[in-house]
This record gives structure tokens, sequence and C-alpha cells, in this order.
């Protein structure tokens, strides 16, 4: 018998008891704050202009992106023209327990630069997924950008979720390297998952669990720390560096 299970009285194969377990914590208004960066719950009013300013500008990497609209492709399109219909989404965004959004901050400046969202929050069963994730070109390849999400993974588990998921469109290389270099695993493609502007999206599925967080969460905060950065900002060691031992354990 695997040793994720037991077996009951009925001499059936059954999940082993989760201790003293607790539903989670619905996330609340509580800003998360790094080294580098600074997650606030979604404001409309407060963060559109900045956020619509940010998302405009074209991504270098891309060919004719136009006001960046290219970020949009796996989210199903830019779902707005201009400013005041930015915050009109925003304002829809925001609206609800589900999706629970949050403006990316640059402290420096004190400005919205991006966004990201917890979704399917699903207490009872202590899970819960990051997306929506949208960055400008000024977060591109930065301490910023994995703090945030670094941020978002640790407040999960702070809350009692017992899992976290990341989904994303299988052919969004750029989303299922991020996963994969934070630390979340790789568990499989659901075909014909949806159906986005009239395209068929197959959705890759990554997670971690809580039993792996402790030595994971300690591999981003071994990145993170100020020694591991020039003073220009460049990285002296990967992420991948510290996070190898973690990697030969999970083949194992």
């Amino acid at each position: 018998m695997p040793p994720s299970c037991t077996e009951n009285r009925h001499g059936q194969p059954i999940g082993l008891p989760v201790a003293a377990w607790q539903p989670a914590h619905r996330p609340d208004h509580s800003v998360l704050t790094g080294r580098y960066c600074r997650l606030e719950p979604l404001d409309a009013p407060r963060h559109a202009a900045s956020l619509w300013q940010a998302w405009r500008h074209p991504d270098p990497a891309l060919t004719d992106d136009r006001e960046g609209e290219a970020r949009w492709t796996y989210l199903g399109g830019r779902p707005f023209a201009d400013e005041a219909g930015c915050r009109r989404w925003l304002q829809t965004m925001s609206a609800g327990q589900d999706p629970w959004c949050y403006a990316i901050i640059d402290p420096q400046d004190d400005q919205a630069v991006g966004m990201a969202t917890y979704l399917n929050i699903v207490p009872d069963d202590g899970r819960i997924e990051i997306g929506h994730l949208n960055f400008s070109p000024r977060m591109a390849r930065s301490r910023l950008s994995s703090e945030a999400l670094m941020l978002l993974m640790a407040h999960s588990f702070a809350l009692g979720y017992r899992r976290l998921e990341w989904k994303c469109d299988a052919l969004n290389a750029l989303s299922r390297r991020a996963a994969e270099r934070l630390g979340l695993r790789f568990e499989g493609v659901f075909r014909q998952h949806r159906v986005v502007q009239g395209r068929n999206r197959d959705t890759a599925w990554f997670s971690v669990i809580d039993d792996e967080w402790p030595a994971l969460h300690a591999a981003h905060q071994q990145w993170l720390a100020p020694d591991n950065f020039t003073p220009a900002g460049a990285q002296r060691q990967p992420l991948t560096r510290f996070r190898a031992p973690l990697d030969v354990s999970a083949r194992a």
C-alpha cells in the first residue's frame, strides 16, 4: 500500500487523516511587503492610472507589440481600450472575494507596475490558486517580479492553505518557466480545458503543497538576500542553485 494512504475497516485504501484540520482563512486587506516590492489590495481609483500607463508600454522582446497588447494574449485579450476602460475593468475585477486582486507596487516611486490575484479560493479544502498575472515591462527579469510571486506564495501558506496551484495556457512558455523556476511541480495538461476567444486552450497545471513549502521558502529567502545581488541588481546565484537539493529530493 502506498505511504500516502491507509486502510479502512472494509479493507479499502483511503487517504490519510489531516490532523486537527481547520479551514484556511480568506485573504483580507493586508498589504504584503517585501524588500523590493509591495502588494496592495487592488483599488481601481488609486491604481488604474499607473497600471494603464505601465501596461501600455510594448514588450521590447516581442515583435509588433502595439501598446503592450501582446501580454494579454494568454489572458484572453486586453478587455479595455483606454484608461477609463481600464478603471472600469479593475473595478469589476476587485468587486468580489474571488478573484482577490493585488496591485504590485514599486516602492522606488510608489507606482503600480503590475497585477496578480488569488483565485479559485477554497478555504474548506485548503486550496488556492495564483493567476491573472500581468506584469509590465518594468518588472521584466527583476527581483521585484520574483518577490511579488514569492510573497503571494508565502502568504497563502500563512493563511493555512495546504495546496497552492498555478494554471496557465499550455502554450504559454514564459508562464510555465516561471512556475518551474519558483519551484512548483508540473502535474500535467488538461486537454481542451477551455475555449478562449474562440480558440482551444489546453491548460498546464502546477502546484506546491504545505509539506514542500518550508524548504522551498528557505530557498526563496536565500535567493532574495541582498548579498546575492550586485550593486547594479544582477543576481550572483540563480534561484535554481538554491532549489537544487529540493529538485533532487523530488526526483528520488
